[in-house]
């Protein structure tokens, strides 16, 4: 019987491997840059560290079960309770701020559809330690510059900042009652997905006059200085985060050339997990085409909650199959055909002892080399030569070797 990949899980044949290691490459590269240093976990965790960070309806997502000791556990959806839990061990001997990478695979029991699989790999960049808005306008750069590593640009993908605190400063301006944001949080984070007509009828079910539903359903256009001039306007509390958010611009415009052109102030961009306690964002193609390509924010109080640390902390994830799919789509990814540096023939009377010495000669200076594992004509030699991509044929006669490129 012909076994088949379980629903949402992948395969990965040289060629599919080989673009995997070519974004990996980008993410390890641009994380170099960034004087990251890259760490990783077991991808099996006790079930109670993601409960305790997503509450108990986070089960029904996970591959969780009774291992042999009789431990609840379950195979990592994400990177961040690990990240917690690591930190808190040693949060008194790390360098602050401390800044750490991981490329994990992780898997969440979710419905297969377009850009979202059950298993996937994900760079998680996270700097712990750090209050300040450099450290989000750093993050954001890194993200940026993983899109220029892979040669993105700001015409394919736009990065969409918001900031949590000046959601509610704005929403307070509009005289939205405190207990009423989080669920106008959740509508603004699904506005351009949900009919308009659907979104205003969930704000007025959660209190909203007329005039505010309104305002609310146009928060995606609305400017940083139409919500800076709503918070002034009223009481002004929370108009500091929107210099801070002015700030965090103007730094990123600093770490990248041209970083403006990638940058869109976006209220409606949430991220719908309450965690959230500063700037976040989300990284998209421009056509609109893909799902989110990256995200995250700011995450002050979760060290906290997981692993017992109070320490400020920002992060975000970018997973391959989003990226990867995009790449393809704007045929960014490399030739992935494979090329042997050098394919060794030889006539029927050379040994092949002298074969094998010709070949550990040339491995041993750095070179890929292929040769027929048994004897075949000359013909079929080079035939298999061309065949695996050879960049360099070397003939082997009694009197000498001949090279010559394919």
């Amino acid at each position: 019987m012909a076994h088949t990949t379980l629903p949402g899980f992948r395969d990965f044949y040289p060629e599919q491997l080989a673009e995997r290691a070519h974004v990996m490459r980008a993410w390890r590269e641009v994380a170099r840059r960034y004087a990251f240093m890259e760490y990783d976990g077991p991808p099996l965790e006790p079930l109670d560290l993601y409960t305790a960070k997503s509450g108990d309806e986070i089960v029904g997502q996970l591959y969780n079960f009774v291992d042999k000791g009789g431990r609840e556990v379950a195979l990592r959806p994400e990177m961040t309770p690990t990240l917690a839990r690591m930190v808190g061990a040693r949060a008194n001997s790390l360098r602050k701020p401390t800044r750490w990478f991981s490329t994990p695979q992780l898997f969440r029991y979710e419905r297969q559809q377009k850009g979202r699989l059950r298993e996937h790999y994900q760079l998680n960049m996270d700097i712990v330690g750090e209050s300040g808005v450099a450290a989000d306008a750093e993050l954001v750069a890194c993200a940026i510059d993983i899109c220029r590593e892979l040669n993105l640009t700001s015409n394919e993908v736009v990065v969409r900042v918001s900031d949590r605190r000046v959601m509610h400063a704005y929403l307070a301006a509009l005289g939205i009652a405190p207990d009423s944001f989080e669920a106008v949080l959740g509508v603004a984070d699904k506005l351009a997905r949900q009919p308009r007509a659907i979104s205003a009828e969930k704000l007025a079910a959660a209190g909203l006059n007329v005039d505010q539903v309104e305002r609310v359903l146009d928060i995606p256009h609305a400017t940083i200085d139409t919500v800076e001039f709503a918070i002034s306007a009223a009481s002004g509390v929370g108009i500091e985060h929107v210099q801070e958010l002015r700030n965090f611009f103007d730094y990123v415009a600093q770490l990248v050339p041209g970083g403006e052109a990638w940058l869109q102030f976006d209220l409606s961009i949430v991220r719908g997990l309450a965690y959230y306690t500063g700037i976040v964002f989300e990284l998209f193609d421009r056509s609109g085409e893909f799902r989110a390509i990256c995200g995250g924010g700011r995450y002050d109080n979760l060290l906290d909650a997981i692993g017992g640390t109070s320490l400020p902390a920002l992060g975000f994830g970018m997973g391959d199959v989003v990226l990867t799919e995009l790449l393809r789509a704007r045929n960014l990814l490399p030739s992935m055909a494979q090329t042997v540096d050098y394919w060794l023939t030889a006539d029927d009377d050379i040994p092949v002892l002298r074969v094998m010495s010709e070949a550990a000669s040339l491995r041993a200076k750095g070179f890929s080399v292929e040769y027929a594992l048994r004897r075949q004509s000359v013909s079929k030699q080079r035939k298999a030569a061309i065949t695996a991509g050879a960049r360099n044929i070397v003939h082997l006669t009694n009197s000498t070797a001949t090279d010559s490129s394919v």
